[in-house]
């Protein structure tokens, strides 16, 4: 034990393992409702056993229940008035701050929103029978089959103006310092 305890005594082992300690989960459950904010209640209860302790040490106590609620009261108004004054905020839940995140960096959402704006001029800039058979088939998934009918042209005919628009897409994007076309997980 640390020098800050008064010397052990069989009665004050005793008293303390009867009459105080036996309180411990009912005096967590009052710091906690009532100091819902509190996040140190083990350094409450720990601090309202040492100081309960240190004070049967020199005089009796009369009511030891009373007594070590009336210390956790009033340590843990002192450790809130402490946090207060601290320049420091306390963080509870280090997954809630949003410091360092594991998701794209400013400059990548930039050269991605830049690509973007990229291949939509390259798709604008498609004839218009190749633009409709590139916009069906790569952006809005729909199977060759589904194309051919909806534009009335053969499976074939989607093909060969897909193969076309994909070839002027990526030379258009070259041509404007795109060194790659489609970059999947960006589009």
């Amino acid at each position: 034990m640390s020098s800050d305890l008064p010397p052990q005594s069989p009665e004050q082992t005793r008293w303390f393992a009867s009459e105080v300690h036996p309180h411990e989960s009912a005096l967590r459950a009052y710091v906690k409702n009532q100091f819902p904010k509190l996040r140190d209640i083990d350094d409450v209860v720990q601090e309202s056993f040492l100081k309960t302790w240190s004070a049967h040490a020199k005089r009796p106590i009369r009511s030891a229940k009373a007594f070590l609620f009336r210390v956790a009261r009033h340590s843990a108004i002192d450790l809130i008035r402490r946090s207060k004054n601290s320049p420091i905020n306390d963080v509870g839940d280090f997954e809630q701050l949003h410091v360092i995140e594991d998701g794209s960096s400013v400059a990548d959402v930039v050269s991605v929103a830049e690509k973007k704006r990229m291949v939509i001029k390259a798709i604008d800039a498609l004839p218009s029978r190749c633009r409709e058979v590139f916009i069906m088939r790569k952006l809005k998934y729909m199977p060759q089959a589904e194309v051919a009918l909806a534009l009335g042209v053969s499976e074939r005919t989607v093909e060969t103006q897909l193969s076309r628009g994909m070839k002027r897409c990526e030379v258009y994007l070259r041509k404007h310092g795109a060194e790659t076309f489609f970059n999947h997980e960006s589009l």
